[in-house]
C-alpha cells in the first residue's frame, strides 16, 4: 500500500511510519517540522492549517490516510486555545482531501473525549460530548464529529482510535513538548527536582509498540474494508498512578526522585482506564507490555539516544 501519514515527525507518526515501511509499504509523511529522530521517512514540510494535502502531494495517489497531526499538550492548549482550533482546521483540510480523493482515513482521537468522569473503566459508548474538559478535548470531540458527518454524508470509510498516554521510543523532544514520562526520565536521571501534578491521578499508559500494533492492524482492516465506521480505544487497559510511574523510573535509573506534589491543573483528566474489549474483538489487539517493562524499555532507549546524540 501507499499511505499518507500526517504528523509523521511526531512520536506515533514516526513509529507507525517506520513499522509500515519495514513491512514494505510506501509511506509519505506531511509535517510542519523536520523529523529529529530519523531521515528514513519521505516527509513533505508543510503547514496543513494553510492548505489541504491536495495542494501539497503533487498529484501522488494513495490508498489510505493516517491523520496524526495535532497540537496535543492539554495544558498548553488551555493556555493557547487557538491551537485547539488549529486541530479542527487541519482535520477539515485533510477530510476534504479524503472526500475528493475517495480515500479512507484513520484518525487519532484521544481518551480526553471522555472527560474527567472518575470511572475505572471507560467504554467507547460512554463518551459524553456535552461537557469538554479542555480546548484540547473539545478539538478531539469536534474532530470525531466531523469524521462521523463525512461518513454519513459522503460515505467516507474511517476508523477512529482513542489513544491514551502513549510513551516509549521517539518521545524525548522536550524542547518542543514536555511529555510527562520522558520529562521524568530526564530530570530524575540528572538528579533534578520534578513536579507531579495530581498525586491522585490514575491513567492508562500505553507502550508505543502496543499502540503501533493496533494502528497497523486497523490500517489493514480498513483498507480491506473488513471493518469501517468504528471508534476504538487503543490503550493498555490498566490503570497506574503517576506515583507508580515515578517509583518505577527511579528504580530503573537507581536514582532517588526529588518530588513535589501539586494539584492537577485545569483541564487535566485525573482518572481513566480504557475498556479495550472492542479492540480485542475487532482487531485481535492484545497489549503485552506492562508498565514496569515499558518504562524500562523507555529509559534504556532514552539513555542510549542521549549517549549517541549528546
Amino acid at each position: 500500500m501507499k499511505i499518507l501519514v500526517t504528523g509523521s515527525s511526531g512520536q506515533i507518526g514516526t513509529n507507525v511510519s517506520l513499522a509500515l515501511m519495514n513491512r514494505g509499504d510506501d509511506v509519505v509523511g506531511i509535517d510542519k517540522r523536520d523529523n529529529t529522530w530519523t531521515d528514513r521517512i519521505d516527509t513533505i514540510r508543510a503547514d496543513l492549517r494553510q492548505s489541504g494535502p491536495q495542494q501539497i502531494v503533487d498529484g501522488q495517489s494513495f490508498d489510505l490516510v493516517v491523520h496524526l497531526a495535532a497540537n496535543a499538550k492539554v495544558h498548553e492548549l488551555v493556555e493557547h486555545p487557538q491551537r485547539a482550533m488549529d486541530n479542527i482546521t487541519v482535520l477539515f483540510n485533510v477530510l476534504e482531501y479524503c472526500r475528493l480523493s475517495k480515500l479512507p482515513i484513520v484518525f487519532s482521537s484521544s481518551r480526553e473525549v471522555y472527560g474527567d468522569i472518575h470511572r475505572h473503566v471507560t467504554h467507547e459508548g460512554e463518551a459524553d460530548f456535552v461537557v469538554a474538559e479542555s480546548p484540547y478535548s473539545a478539538s478531539k470531540i469536534a474532530g470525531e464529529a466531523l469524521i462521523y458527518s463525512y461518513a454519513q454524508c459522503y460515505d467516507l470509510p474511517f476508523l477512529v482510535f482513542r489513544f491514551s498516554n502513549v510513551y516509549g521510543r521517539y518521545d524525548n523532544d522536550l524542547e518542543r513538548m514536555e511529555r510527562v514520562i520522558p520529562l521524568f526520565v530526564d530530570r530524575i536521571g540528572r538528579g533534578e527536582p520534578i513536579i507531579v501534578y495530581g498525586k491522585e491521578k490514575v491513567l492508562d499508559f500505553t507502550y508505543i509498540d502496543d499502540c503501533v500494533t493496533g494502528v497497523v492492524a486497523g490500517i489493514d482492516a480498513l483498507a480491506a474494508r473488513k471493518i469501517t465506521r468504528e471508534t476504538i480505544n487503543l490503550a493498555a487497559g490498566e490503570g497506574n498512578s503517576l506515583v507508580e510511574v515515578v517509583d518505577v523510573i527511579s528504580a530503573t535509573l537507581d536514582k532517588e526522585a526529588k518530588v513535589t506534589y501539586h494539584p492537577s491543573r485545569v483541564g487535566e483528566v485525573t482518572r481513566y482506564v480504557a475498556d479495550i474489549g472492542k479492540a480485542r474483538s475487532l482487531l485481535g489487539y492484545n497489549p503485552t507490555t506492562r508498565l514496569g517493562e515499558g518504562l524500562a524499555k523507555a529509559v534504556k532507549w532514552s539513555r542510549e539516544y542521549d549517549a549517541v546524540n549528546s
